[in-house]
C-alpha cells in the first residue's frame, strides 16, 4: 500500500515527465498523422438515426444492440498521436424484429473530452488523471460496461448510450481493472482481476514482472488464467521524446507465457518461455487432454519496434501449445496471410473450438487499409480456409459470431460487423449467414457515414 509521502513523491514526478513530454512533443515533426486522415478521420458530431435503408432481411431472432468502440479524438493533435489513443467513442445498432430502432455514436465524457466538447463530464469516481476509455464494450452483470485498455475505471452506459457514469464494478474494484490488468506507471506487477457474473469483484491478485509489459489481451481456461508477458514495455525515452504511446519494442526482455492457476497465488505463476514475438489477440484458449494448454493467436515477430511506435510487422495465426512441465511453448503456424482480430463462438471459451474467424490486413501494412477487404473463416479441424469478399474499396472491421439460438451448432448462426465504403464514405452494418460464409449478407444496414475502423464490439441480446 503506498504511503501519502511515496504518493506524494510520485505525482511530483510524473508532473515532472509530463512537462517534459509537453515540451519535446511540441518540437515532433509537423507531418500528416495517418491515423486523422482518410479511413480514421475522426467522426465530428454525435448522431441518432432512426430512418435507415435496409437490403435483404434481418434475422427475425436477431434482437438486441451491436455496440462497437474506438478512439475518436475530440480535439485532435497530429503530433505524437497513436491509433490506440484518444477519446472513445461508441457506436452502437438497435435492432427487434426484423427492423432497425436506431443508430447512435457517443463520445465517452472523459474530462478530456467533455471540455473539447463544451459539457460536462460524466460523474463518478477516476483512477487517476488519465479517464479516458475507448477500447471494448463488454456485458457484465447484465449492464454493457466501456472499457480501456492500462487506464481508467469502466463506463456504465445506459441503453441509450447516452447516460453514462465511472464505475468500478459498484464499489469493488479498489484501483484495478478486470481481468489481466496492467498499469503503464506500475513497472513490477501485473494484476488478475474476477469479476462475478453479477458484476462485483471477487478476486484481485498480484502477479510480480518487469519493465511493465504491454499486454492487450488475456485467455481463460478450465485451470488457468494466461498472461503474455512479451517484449513490448513501457518506455520512458518514447515518453520524454513527447510521444503519446509510450511502449516499445524491448528486446531485453524475455518473453513468456505465464499460467496462473485460477485459484493460486501470483508467485505460483508457471512461466513458459516463448521465441520472442508479441500478440495483441488471442482467439481462444483451453486444456489439452494431455495436460499441455493450447492458444490460438495472431503473433507479431516484432512491434513497435521502429523510434515512432508504428506498426513494423503484419500478424499471422498461430497455434501454440503451452507444456507447464517443460516449461516452454510450440508454435505452429496455422496461415500466415497478414490478419487480426480473431473471433470464436463465445461459448466456446476456454473450450476446445472448431472455427476462428478473422479479417484481412493489407501486405504491406497501409494504414489506411487499402485491399483489406475479406473476412476468413478457419476450420481448426481441418486446416482449410474459407473467404468472404466484401468487393474493392470496401474495409470490414472485427465481426462477431451470435449463435441463431441457444443450442444451436458452433457455426449455425450470424456474424456481424461494420463495413466501411471508401469510395461512398459510408458504412454498412453487415450480417452473414455464417455457414453460407461466402454467401452474399443477409441484410445491410447502410449508415450514411463513414464509421471510424475503431477496436473491438459485442452483440448484446435484448433481455
Amino acid at each position: 500500500m503506498p504511503t501519502p509521502v511515496r504518493s506524494a513523491l510520485r505525482a511530483v514526478i510524473e508532473s515532472g515527465v509530463e512537462a517534459v513530454a509537453a515540451f519535446n512533443r511540441k518540437r515532433l515533426p509537423k507531418a500528416e498523422n495517418p491515423f486523422l486522415v482518410g479511413i480514421h478521420e475522426p467522426m465530428r458530431s454525435e448522431l441518432t438515426l432512426d430512418d435507415l435503408v435496409v437490403t435483404g432481411s434481418i434475422p427475425a431472432g436477431l434482437n438486441g444492440r451491436y455496440l462497437k468502440m474506438g478512439a475518436n479524438p475530440a480535439a485532435p493533435e497530429p503530433a505524437g498521436h497513436h491509433w490506440f489513443l484518444g477519446d472513445g467513442m461508441v457506436h452502437g445498432i438497435a435492432v427487434e424484429n426484423g427492423r432497425v430502432l436506431w443508430y447512435r455514436n457517443r463520445w465517452i465524457r472523459s474530462r478530456l473530452a467533455a471540455a473539447a466538447l463544451g459539457r460536462e463530464p460524466a460523474p463518478g469516481p477516476r483512477r487517476g488523471r488519465n479517464d479516458t476509455v475507448n477500447t471494448n464494450v463488454v456485458a457484465i452483470g447484465g449492464r454493457p460496461f466501456a472499457l480501456v485498455e492500462a487506464g481508467s475505471f469502466p463506463v456504465d452506459l445506459d441503453e441509450t448510450l447516452e447516460g453514462q457514469s465511472y464505475n468500478p464494478f459498484d464499489g469493488t474494484l479498489p484501483g484495478e481493472h478486470h481481468a489481466i490488468a496492467y498499469d503503464g506507471s506500475i513497472w513490477d506487477a501485473v494484476r488478475h482481476v474476477v469479476v462475478s457474473a453479477s458484476g462485483r469483484v471477487i478476486r484481485d491478485v498480484p502477479v510480480a514482472v518487469q519493465d511493465g509489459p504491454c499486454i492487450h489481451d488475456s485467455a481463460f481456461t478450465a485451470r488457468f488464467a494466461i498472461i503474455l508477458d512479451l517484449p513490448v514495455t513501457f518506455s520512458m525515452r518514447a515518453v520524454l521524446g513527447g510521444h503519446a504511446f509510450p511502449f516499445r519494442w524491448n528486446p531485453a526482455h524475455r518473453a513468456r507465457v505465464g499460467l496462473w492457476a485460477r485459484q493460486g497465488a501470483g508467485a505460483d505463476t508457471i512461466w513458459c518461455d516463448v521465441e520472442p514475438c508479441f500478440v495483441f489477440h488471442i482467439a481462444n484458449a483451453f486444456d489439452h487432454h494431455d495436460g499441455q494448454v493450447v492458444l490460438d493467436v495472431i503473433a507479431y515477430d516484432t512491434m513497435f519496434a521502429s523510434g515512432v511506435g508504428g506498426i513494423d510487422a503484419l500478424g499471422r495465426l498461430e497455434r501454440w501449445t503451452v507444456d507447464p512441465t517443460r516449461r516452454r511453448v510450440d508454435r505452429r503456424v496455422i496461415d500466415d496471410t497478414p490478419q487480426e482480430f480473431p473471433r470464436v463462438d463465445e461459448r466456446r471459451f476456454g473450450q476446445s473450438h472448431r472455427y476462428a474467424y478473422t479479417v484481412s490486413v493489407p501486405p504491406d501494412g497501409d494504414p489506411q487499409f487499402a485491399g483489406a477487404t475479406t473476412l476468413f473463416k478457419h476450420d481448426l479441424e481441418t486446416g482449410s480456409r474459407r473467404v468472404h469478399e466484401f468487393g474493392e474499396g470496401r474495409v470490414p472491421g472485427e465481426f462477431v459470431f451470435v449463435p441463431a439460438t441457444a443450442t444451436s451448432g458452433e457455426d449455425e448462426g450470424w456474424l456481424i460487423g461494420l463495413v466501411i465504403d471508401t469510395v461512398s464514405q459510408t458504412t454498412d452494418f453487415t450480417i452473414l449467414d455464417a455457414k453460407s460464409f461466402e454467401a452474399a449478407p443477409v441484410a445491410m444496414v447502410r449508415l450514411p457515414h463513414r464509421v471510424p475502423p475503431g477496436f473491438h464490439g459485442n452483440w448484446f441480446p435484448s433481455r
